[in-house]
């Protein structure tokens, strides 16, 4: 009784404090800047070497619809029972309890935690490949650039919510269009110079490791669509809420098919096997393009880790009772100095632990296994169903239910060989590196 007391205080609290103000192209850039980040989609090329051109092309098809038609799932959902629920907790406690609420609680922590490891170790990735451009002989490590990186971004987790992002995240959404179409442009630049003959696209390894790498590469193209925060974007969204929203998803949904099949699949063209798991790291010439699309990379990354951190922040002002009063812009200086020592915390952590172990890719899948799989496609499809929203009286009805079975029943798969997948060469790389190692 008290958890569920507590619960409503807090649902409570944020009627009053948020209102929904943004359009739904606003929400589209919310949405774009959260799933379309090139840390999702540059592993992808790597992913689908890892299964080959039939399940690799089928697996990246099929994930694209499921999330696609999950989004719009959890859309309907928002407002199902009468009520509006801003945060995905929220909507889970209406529909399955406080299981389903702590359920949720702790797979998105988790998502937003390991997103912003993995997207982390990308950026400074990426500015180390700008700063290597101009001193090729220069001393600084990965570990300096992703420090540099912890700490913009620290300056930027100051903002008080989504909504003041909207700009930082309407630039994110230009420079993925800018990343995809450059890095899709040097890559079949690149394919091109190569001797097409010395490209494979065989899959290597003894029996065991195939398996191995393609349970990885599932939980790799589940990352790809990580988004654990659509009630809390729907909440920044004016009325209609939901067919603002219904938009902007399929906004964003129109950038991603455009940019993430193009770069899975003219990435694998070009290097076959041998691509890499950050693809811009396959990419040589020409040099001042590599450049750019590595610094779009980094900005729009920036926007990302933001979307990503808010749910930890949003705990941590929901325990300790300190929230902006949004109506006045009032926020005092005691709440802005222990945002500030809460922030710095979070960074420290996600920073040391990208320094220490700046392992990209079983970051990626290790995450979108048992992170956004849960969020993205099974809970979706389950919530639906424990909803009542199956329309009984229409032509869809017998299909949708069986649909929404099939869903949640794969991706529950999907999570399990992901995880193993992921679990496996993060014990091989820990073997093969030293913490702390300048990838």
């Amino acid at each position: 009784m008290e958890s569920t007391r507590e619960l409503e205080t807090e649902k409570s609290d944020s009627e009053e404090a948020v209102r929904g103000k943004g359009t739904w192209k606003q929400a589209a850039f919310h949405v774009a800047t959260t799933i379309a980040t090139p840390a999702a989609y540059t592993p992808l090329p790597f992913a689908i070497a890892s299964l080959g051109w039939p399940l690799g092309v089928s697996s990246l098809v099929s994930a694209t619809l499921a999330t696609w038609y999950s989004s719009f799932l959890i859309a309907s959902l928002w407002k199902w029972n009468g009520e509006k629920h801003f945060t995905y907790r929220h909507l889970a406690h209406s529909i399955f309890g406080l299981w389903g609420y702590w359920s949720i609680a702790i797979f998105q922590q988790v998502a937003s935690l390991g997103n912003n490891i993995a997207i982390q170790i990308a950026a400074g990735s990426s500015l180390k490949a700008v700063y290597k451009h101009y001193h090729d002989n220069g001393t600084l490590t990965l570990q300096h650039f992703i420090i540099f990186f912890g700490i913009f971004e620290l300056l930027l987790s100051q903002l008080p919510d989504i909504h003041s992002l909207r700009w930082v995240n309407a630039l994110c959404t230009f420079s993925t269009i800018g990343f995809a179409g450059t890095t899709i442009g040097v890559t079949i630049y690149n394919g091109k110079k190569i001797d097409r003959t010395s490209v494979s696209y065989s899959l290597h390894g003894s029996s065991a490791s195939k398996f191995f790498k393609a349970f990885n590469a599932l939980g790799t193209i589940a990352f790809s669509f990580g988004d654990a925060m659509l009630p809390e974007i729907q909440n920044t969204v004016r009325e209609p809420a939901e067919r603002n929203m219904y938009k902007s998803i399929s906004a964003a949904y129109t950038v991603i098919v455009l940019t993430y099949w193009q770069l899975a699949f003219s990435g694998y063209w070009a290097f076959g096997s041998e691509v890499q798991p950050y693809i811009l790291a396959s990419l040589s010439i020409p040099k001042w393009t590599v450049v750019m699309a590595n610094l779009f990379a980094a900005i729009q990354i920036c926007g990302c880790f933001q979307i990503y951190c808010r749910p930890t922040y949003a705990y941590f002002e929901e325990g300790t009772g300190f929230k902006s009063n949004k109506r006045t812009s009032y926020f005092p200086f005691r709440n802005r100095l222990t945002r500030l020592i809460f922030t710095s915390i979070y960074m420290v952590l996600v920073t040391l632990i990208a320094t220490a172990m700046p392992f990209f890719g079983d970051f990626v899948s290790i995450c979108g296994a048992i992170g956004f799989t849960p969020l993205d496609f099974v809970f979706p499809a389950l919530a639906y169903l424990k909803a009542g929203k199956t329309p009984n009286n229409s032509k869809l009805g017998p299909f949708l239910r069986p649909l929404n079975i099939l869903i949640a029943t794969w991706f529950s798969l999907v999570a399990i060989l992901g995880c193993i997948g992921a679990v496996r060469f993060i014990v091989e790389d820990i073997k093969t590196y030293k913490f702390f190692h300048d990838m």
